[in-house]
């Protein structure tokens, strides 16, 4: 420990500069340069270090440190010369100056291993090149499956010959017998420590920031995709399409429950198709079906078609929409599907999943794990425990910020309410089905382990229509229910007139949002806290999601003939990437709105501009049918 360490320790502004300084105090492994000085060569490589003109030759100095262990005095310079490469690799400012260098000019390369065939997606790295200071986060993430695969080699491509030369300037500061040895010394220090050092750590780097990309744009899709209103009121036909399996089928109710189901052969002999149509025909007009729920899955567009064709031909009057049925599969196969829905069969479960996510896209993806919803980039090549975290607290937020039906509510959508665990919501569950539909938001504190420190957590977020207390059908917290009732009182409305809706009406009318401050001041309670009531009881049991727009609905399918350069398409963008976003408009295959083709303005991200569920118009701008690629562009089209 000295003095210069202290104050080079205190200079340091980053984590990594503390590490550079402690490298050489870092405990390591058996090395070469341990081996030579446990031989006793370190005196030898000081001698060669001090640089004295008039220093004996290096032949001449090694004579004396021969032993058995070093026999040859080629043995004895070598030794010290390792000794001195890892204090070369160990130097602070040289790493400083070479770290700034890299970012600066390095570039990352890529070499294909197998045949162009066998390739696939890699292909388009057979020849790559980028700076490191621009490569974007989803190419690193690419080029590491790449080279995980055995595809790639990945290589970090710098002008090692000019850094070989900056160290030999710091560390050779004037002539001496010794200079070859130094150069050579500060070349192996490179070449063999520094150099893969760096290039672990600018791999690393580059990778932590691809990842955190990565997951901040599947939590992002995500929390769109939760927040997409539910189709409430509605009489759903949920279709998990198949070829060889057949289309199942299950019609739900407007609260969810299972009506009808079945399987259907849409694709095979004609004399099938036309069986299916009867059949299906006959259940939507039995159950007075609205609207069609159409997995986006394996034969999506075939019953897309057979869909479309039989609305037209049978005069029906509901609707059909794609829902993104990404893992339906492993929710009917899990524990809580053969709870929910015990008798049915795990492909039917699927079917009525892809029905109810519809309905309410909330409390139906609640019950499959997030990272099997599908709307990121790369989340398998990422931090798997990051990942879950980040996409857990995702859902946590939108179920908060959105309220649940205290009487209607799952276990899995209770269990992401402030307070409340997995133990709790079952317990609510369980005392919801023995003792009825809760009155008021005091009944909670009789469900087993649930006191009044988690009641008070909890209460804000569940909501209960048509209880005893209107104000339970609100985001108002029961602490601020005197506060709502005397801003009630304020504009002359009691307690009970709180429950009637022309009453709520004439409230709504009287209300304005500018008056929280002069209440703020009369009552003797916080602006934000008189606000926040204030905007509940202008819109009393509103669903936050309502502002959104709702997926797209449609009555006839497109064919990729139909498509001509030029022609505007309405659709529902599927997914955001780094490099634009997906676009569903009714064709097989979804199109692509490249970043370069989203906006006329600048922005940072796709995510600036566009979000997973939003209903854009965008020009077509080139087809390529033997690819199957769509090009869209949102920047043609006038606003």
């Amino acid at each position: 420990w000295n003095n210069e360490l202290a104050e080079e320790l205190e200079a340091a502004r980053q984590l990594q500069d503390v590490e550079d300084l402690y490298l050489p105090y870092k405990p390591k492994k058996r090395t070469k340069a341990s081996m030579a000085r446990e031989a006793g060569l370190e005196p030898l490589a000081d001698l060669f270090l001090s640089q004295k003109a008039n220093g004996p030759a290096p032949e001449k100095a090694a004579q004396a440190y021969l032993t058995d262990e070093v026999p040859s005095v080629e043995d004895a310079i070598q030794g010290a010369a390792n000794i001195l490469a890892e204090r070369f690799s160990e130097r602070a400012d040289f790493r400083r100056i070479l770290r700034r260098e890299l970012w600066q000019q390095a570039r990352l390369t890529c070499s294909l291993q197998v045949e162009e065939d066998q390739a696939g997606p890699m292909l388009t790295y057979a020849d790559f090149s980028e700076r490191v200071a621009r490569i974007p986060s989803y190419r690193i993430l690419a080029i590491n499956r790449g080279e995980n695969e055995k595809k790639l080699k990945v290589t970090l491509k710098e002008p090692a010959d000019r850094h070989i030369a900056m160290l030999c300037q710091l560390v050779i500061t004037r002539p001496s017998p010794y200079d070859q040895i130094l150069r050579d010394a500060a070349a192996d220090s490179y070449k063999r420590l520094i150099s893969p050092q760096m290039e672990r750590e600018i791999r690393n780097e580059l990778t932590a920031q691809a990842e955190k990309q990565a997951i901040d744009v599947f939590a992002e899709n995500l929390r769109h995709l939760l927040l997409q209103p539910p189709f409430a009121g509605q009489i759903i036909l949920g279709l998990d399409p198949g070829f060889r399996t057949g289309c199942k089928a299950a019609v739900i109710s407007a609260t969810g429950q299972v009506l009808d189901y079945g399987t259907y052969y849409l694709t095979h002999s004609e004399q099938q198709k036309h069986q299916s149509a009867v059949s299906l025909a006959n259940m939507i007009r039995r159950h007075g079906v609205t609207l069609i729920s159409i997995g986006n899955g394996t034969a999506s567009y075939e019953t897309e078609q057979f869909v479309s064709h039989l609305i037209e031909a049978y005069h029906l009057k509901c609707r059909y929409v794609i829902a993104n049925e990404a893992g339906a599969s492993v929710y009917s196969a899990s524990d809580l599907a053969r709870e929910e829905l015990p008798d049915l069969d795990v492909t039917i479960r699927g079917a009525v999943s892809i029905a109810r996510r519809i309905q309410d896209p909330l409390a139906e993806s609640v019950k499959i794990d997030p990272r099997a919803i599908g709307v990121g980039q790369y989340q398998h090549d990422v931090n798997q425990k990051a990942l879950s975290a980040a996409l857990d607290q995702v859902v946590t937020s939108v179920v908060n910020y959105v309220g649940v039906d205290l009487n209607t509510a799952s276990p899995a959508l209770l269990q992401h309410i402030a307070g409340l665990t997995a133990a709790t919501a079952g317990n609510i569950v369980a005392y919801r089905n023995e003792n009825g539909p809760f009155q008021n938001r005091q009944d909670l504190l009789n469900v087993p382990r649930l006191g009044p420190a988690t009641f008070t957590q909890c209460a804000g977020f569940l909501r209960i229509k048509d209880g005893t207390e209107p104000l339970d059908n609100t985001s108002v917290h029961p602490e601020s229910y005197g506060l709502a009732e005397k801003i009630a009182g304020h504009y002359g409305l009691s307690h009970d007139e709180l429950k009637d809706p022309e009453k709520l009406a004439i409230l709504r009318d009287k209300i304005q949002m500018n008056a929280a401050p002069k209440l703020a001041a009369s009552l003797g309670a916080g602006e934000p806290t008189i606000k926040d009531i204030l905007e509940e009881l202008r819109k009393p049991g509103r669903d936050v999601r309502s502002d959104f727009p709702k997926p797209l609905t449609r009555r006839h399918v497109l064919s990729l003939s139909d498509l001509q350069i030029g022609s505007v398409v309405r659709g529902t963008v599927q997914n955001v990437v780094d490099f634009g976003a997906f676009v569903d408009f009714g064709l097989k295959t979804p199109g692509l709105v490249h970043r370069s083709q989203l906006s006329r303005h600048p922005f940072r991200h796709p995510t600036d501009v566009v979000h997973a569920g939003d209903i854009v118009e965008a020009e077509i701008i080139s087809v390529d049918a033997a690819r199957g690629r769509i090009g869209l562009s949102m920047k043609k089209v006038k606003k």
